[in-house]
């Protein structure tokens, strides 16, 4: 097996090394990578309906998904993620507890008591501590986790706070539960670094495996599916499974009503009601925004382009009219 110990934080280019390794090679690789501070979201996950939208956007904080199903995590440096990439036999290739053990057993070394849940997350006094996915390409599996260390737990259940009742799809829905670092579990006190260069050595030695680097040609293909992929709309939003989205926008005495269809991402139904019988630039804009991405930047366009911020006469409002589309 070959060992990985990434040291770019970019988590676009390392969701990017994961797929070109998995899909470009017949080698096994372990992965030890950590990411600035992003929310990831499953294959098969709705974006918008996962994550706290006004939260992420006065904090700066993107988007990603990656290639595995399962639920939206947040990343940070004070969170560790591995990643496996092996060989198998057809049907027998997902086996969660294979890939969970390894990091279980090292946890354990630690002195941590640590567990599998029953949706394969790694448990610590009852919280999590990891969340684990899966993809199987031909005759290989990717799998990979998290491992909370020392992550910003204020800032991660603010990113991943949805509102429910405003997205109606048939999406995957995250597992949300309690969650816990490792380093407020460790019965002797060690750095992050620590933690990382124990944990790698461990699944060296564990593996048999030895030390890999990308060569420059690798690093350019990377870098291309990171940038054409994953840093993509069409990736992040657009892949998203069809949704509804419903919501009321209320100012003084106006009230507007929002219901999208859309269909990749793109709005294909657009249906706006107010309680103001004048407003007839609504009717205006419920046909334009037809075909536009259900995306921030073209929405607040389209707004601007039938008159809206006139209508509101009010940046700050006009503002919380944008964030009532998402």
């Amino acid at each position: 097996m070959l060992c990985l110990d990434v040291n770019t934080a970019d988590p676009f280019f390392n969701l990017a090394t994961e797929e070109f390794l998995l899909r470009n090679s017949e080698e096994e690789y372990f992965m030890l990578w950590q990411s600035t501070p992003i929310v990831v979201t499953g294959k098969h996950q709705n974006a918008l309906s996962e994550i706290n939208y006004r939260f992420i956007q006065e904090s700066g904080i993107p988007v990603a998904r990656r290639l595995t199903g399962g639920g939206t995590v947040f990343h940070d440096q004070g969170n560790v993620n591995f990643t496996f990439i092996r060989k198998g036999e057809p049907g027998k290739l997902v086996d969660f507890k294979a890939f969970v053990q390894p990091v279980l057993l090292f946890l354990n070394s630690l002195g941590v008591e640590a567990q599998e849940g029953i949706k394969h997350e790694i448990l610590v006094n009852g919280m999590k501590v990891s969340g684990n996915a899966e993809h199987i390409y031909k005759n290989r599996v990717l799998h990979h986790g998290t491992l909370l260390f020392n992550s910003d737990l204020k800032r991660l259940n603010e990113s991943i706070r949805h509102e429910k009742g405003k997205y109606t799809d048939k999406a995957v829905q995250s597992n949300r539960g309690k969650v816990i670092n490792l380093l407020d579990c460790l019965p002797k006190r060690m750095s992050l670094e620590e933690f990382k260069k124990s944990l790698f050595n461990y699944i060296l030695n564990h593996t048999g495996g030895r030390p890999f680097i990308p060569d420059d040609l690798q690093k350019q293909s990377i870098l291309k599916l990171a940038n054409e992929k994953y840093k993509s709309w069409d990736w992040i939003y657009g892949w998203s499974p069809d949704y509804l989205f419903t919501n009321d926008y209320h100012h003084n005495d106006l009230q507007i009503t929002i219901s999208l269809n859309t269909h990749r991402g793109y709005i294909t139904q657009c249906n706006l009601g107010t309680n103001n019988m004048e407003l007839d630039n609504l009717c205006k804009l419920s046909s334009i925004l037809i075909g536009e991405p259900h995306e921030e930047t073209r929405v607040r366009e389209l707004l601007i382009k039938a008159g809206m911020v006139k209508i509101i006469n009010d940046q700050k409002e006009f503002h919380e009219l944008i964030y009532a589309f998402f």
